[in-house]
Parts: C-alpha cells; sequence; structure tokens
C-alpha cells in the first residue's frame, strides 16, 4: 500500500513540476531568426513545405520491411545447435529465398529506380 502511495505522489509532484515549467517556458519570446527554418546556416532558399516524392517513403518502407525480416534470421546460429537443425535451416532458406523473391519483384516492377 505505501508503494502505491509513494507512485501516485511520485506522479503527482512530476506532473506539477511539468506543468510549472511548461508554463514558465513558454512565456519566452522567439525572434524571426529562432522562428527561421535550419538550412546549414544559409538563408532559406525556399519553401520548407515542399511535398517529398513519393519514392522517398517508398523506398524508406522498403528498407524497413527487409531489415526487420533479416532481423528474423539473427537467433540463427543459436537455434543450429539443436538437436534437429534441418527444419531450422529449412525455415531460414525458405526465408531468404522469400526476401529474395520480394527484392526481385520490387526490382522488376521498378520500385527502385529513382529516374523516371
Amino acid at each position: 500500500m505505501n508503494i502505491i502511495l509513494f507512485m501516485m505522489t511520485l506522479s503527482l509532484a512530476l506532473s506539477i513540476i511539468l506543468t510549472a515549467l511548461n508554463f514558465w517556458l513558454a512565456q519566452a519570446n522567439p525572434d524571426p531568426e529562432k522562428l527561421s527554418p535550419y538550412e546549414c546556416g544559409f538563408d532559406p532558399l525556399g519553401s520548407a513545405r515542399l511535398p517529398f516524392s513519393i519514392r522517398f517513403f517508398l523506398v524508406a518502407i522498403l528498407f524497413l520491411l527487409f531489415d526487420l525480416e533479416i532481423a528474423l534470421l539473427l537467433p540463427l546460429p543459436w537455434a543450429i545447435q539443436l538437436q534437429n537443425p534441418t527444419t531450422t535451416l529449412m525455415w531460414a532458406s525458405a526465408l531468404i529465398v522469400l526476401l529474395t523473391a520480394g527484392l526481385v519483384y520490387e526490382w522488376a516492377q521498378g520500385g527502385l529506380e529513382w529516374a523516371e
């Protein structure tokens, strides 16, 4: 019971401190230099709100997809030490073949080409 009371008191105190800091720090008046977008010290050449090409997002999603699926192969060295490693090697080979087929398909569809 004491730990629950302690945690509730601590969270209430932290909430009060963070709220007070928020109101206190919001009083600052930023100048136009601070509000301008940062471009390596140079003056901004255009709007910072230009739309990105959808290809950037496609490549990012493909990277995440293949990177996360490769992470499934990380426990493979420990799984090979099991009594029946053929099943493990079969599943790992199937995963690699599936990833390779997906990469070949994406390459054939032109998803990795930047020139239009």
